[in-house]
């Protein structure tokens, strides 16, 4: 079992405000843009790393959760450094039936505020946080949830709380 402690964590977005508009490929090499999505509710999770057990749990409950979530009326975005063909074998491996974002230069993952030193085992290194964004369709910060539970995510999500 892998054990994180989050510290130095970048400023995350306040809720009430504008979610800062971003442009990125997915796995089908689509350009996908925040925008795209205005007039619809927006899951927006940052995730450290394709086919990891965490990262694999949390992407695989979304996926078993989908139907839930889009008669919540959510579009569910992905977000992590890997690249379009790592996202497309992940994605692909585990049938994910959303778009996951390549951000290899990180600057979505920074404008939300999902870099950050992270502690494990003892070590410190940079890397992306586990963070969700539920974004109204507005296009305003209407959750921010920090403590994901990867193995049932969508619940948290779709409960409110």
């Amino acid at each position: 079992m892998t054990f994180f402690v989050i510290s130095n964590m970048a400023e995350l977005l306040a809720v009430g405000t504008e979610a800062p508009d971003f442009a990125a490929q997915d796995q089908h090499g689509q350009t996908i843009r925040l925008s795209d999505f205005r007039g619809r509710r927006v899951v927006l999770y940052f995730y450290p790393k394709d086919d990891t057990p965490g990262c694999t749990k949390e992407a695989c409950n979304l996926r078993d959760n989908y139907a839930a979530l889009q008669a919540a009326g959510y579009v569910v975005l992905g977000v992590s450094a890997d690249d379009v063909s790592s996202h497309k074998r992940f994605a692909e491996k585990y049938n994910l039936p959303f778009s996951l974002l390549a951000d290899p230069e990180k600057r979505i993952i920074k404008a939300y505020g999902a870099w950050g030193v992270k502690r494990m085992y003892g070590k410190e290194y940079e890397g992306t946080q586990r963070i969700t964004y539920l974004i109204d369709e507005q296009g305003r910060i209407e959750r921010v949830i920090t403590k994901v539970k990867t193995d049932d995510h969508a619940a948290q999500i779709l409960s409110g709380k």
